[in-house]
């Protein structure tokens, strides 16, 4: 059945995602800031700059009126960077019907109040929050998703039902989706990920090899396993597609604008220079800082995230910041899950269940 599908944000991602739902033979309107931007989609089909040499289907409209691209919308999806969420969330507020299902698919964590994006998108929205809020995450990279190329992501929500809809709105023969009722972990995993990325493409830019691309990834994903338990997301969301998943593909490809940036900086080059190149925005700086505040607050060991952002913000050296890592004192590698929560945490887990369909 199709749907009718209001886009907010038309960079790559959003681009991307819209382009799955036209596949689908959903009615796909997506809004832009810029009317030239608008204007390139509803004519060429192209957008060159967030997805240069790609064709868009026909059947994408483009437009700077929120009005216009939501007013007959069942389902609104947000994908903005973090830093734009609350004024975006606040201009379509006016727009949000008590029947909308609101999904977003960006990635980050907000510095100074560290808020996960939904909880940012509930607060903007206030009393005006739609029927249910479903976030959409996991190993994507948008280049590949326009290719067609088999991609496999999750979504997550609190309302059962409103994930399995909007599972089914994507789901097709090269885009997979699964739900996952962990809201919190899936929201984390996607965040964090971003800063090892930035991590990893600072070891390459250092010249390190495959251990340390090894051992910084495996202890990465320790650091946001221990931040996303102490915030009450199930540690096995961590080995799925929003945690492991979405880790291994932005850490080992250069696609991913995090890696890139620490691949320049680990060549030497001035982080402010490095985000003008970019040209997009990098997530994983801004979720540094917010990570950093937040575990700081909860007394949450990260030194992987903690030396990133020596390096981001206080001029260290990538050198220095390695050897940091490498001199710290000695340690037992215990992750096991059990001995984290106690064995008991996966019947906590069952006892919270919504009994989402049968997925595999």
């Amino acid at each position: 059945m199709n749907s009718n599908v209001a886009v907010i944000g038309a960079g790559s991602w959003g681009t991307a995602l819209a382009t799955v739902l036209a596949d689908n033979e959903h009615n796909v309107k997506i809004w832009t800031r810029r009317q030239k931007q608008a204007d390139e989609i509803n004519n060429s089909h192209t957008n060159t700059k967030y997805l240069p040499g790609f064709a868009l289907p026909h059947a994408i409209q483009a437009s700077n009126d929120l009005a216009w691209c939501t007013e007959d919308a069942k389902y609104v999806l947000l994908v903005v960077p973090t830093k734009a969420i609350r004024d975006t969330v606040t201009q379509l507020k006016p727009y949000v019907k008590d029947y909308n299902i609101l999904i977003h698919a960006s990635k980050g964590i907000e510095p100074g109040t560290s808020k996960r994006i939904s909880e940012m998108m509930e607060e903007e929205l206030d009393e005006k929050k739609g029927e249910a809020t479903v976030v959409l995450s996991g190993p994507s990279h948008a280049e590949e998703v326009c290719e067609r190329q088999p991609t496999t992501v999750t979504v997550s929500s609190h309302a059962a039902q409103a994930a399995e809809q909007v599972q089914e709105l994507f789901m097709n023969n090269n885009f997979r989706v699964y739900t996952n009722q962990d809201l919190i972990g899936v929201e984390i995993g996607g965040a964090l990920k971003n800063i090892i990325a930035l991590g990893i493409g600072l070891t390459e830019g250092l010249g390190y090899g495959d251990n340390a691309k090894a051992a910084l990834m495996t202890r990465g994903l320790a650091e946001i396993a221990r931040l996303g338990i102490k915030l009450g997301a199930n540690p096995l969301t961590f080995t799925g597609l929003s945690g492991l998943g979405d880790l291994i593909v932005t850490c080992t490809s250069q696609h991913s604008r995090n890696w890139r940036t620490g691949y320049k900086l680990g060549m030497g080059k001035n982080l402010e220079n490095v985000l003008d190149e970019m040209g997009m925005v990098v997530e994983g700086v801004r979720t540094t800082k917010a990570v950093k505040e937040l575990s700081n607050r909860l007394k949450v060991e990260m030194p992987i995230t903690e030396a990133l952002f020596e390096v981001l913000f206080n001029e260290k050296k990538p050198e220095a910041a390695a050897h940091q890592l490498m001199g710290r004192v000695r340690k037992h590698e215990v992750e096991n899950v059990s001995l984290l929560l106690g064995p008991d945490f996966q019947e906590k887990w069952q006892e919270k269940s919504w009994s989402p369909n049968d997925n595999e």
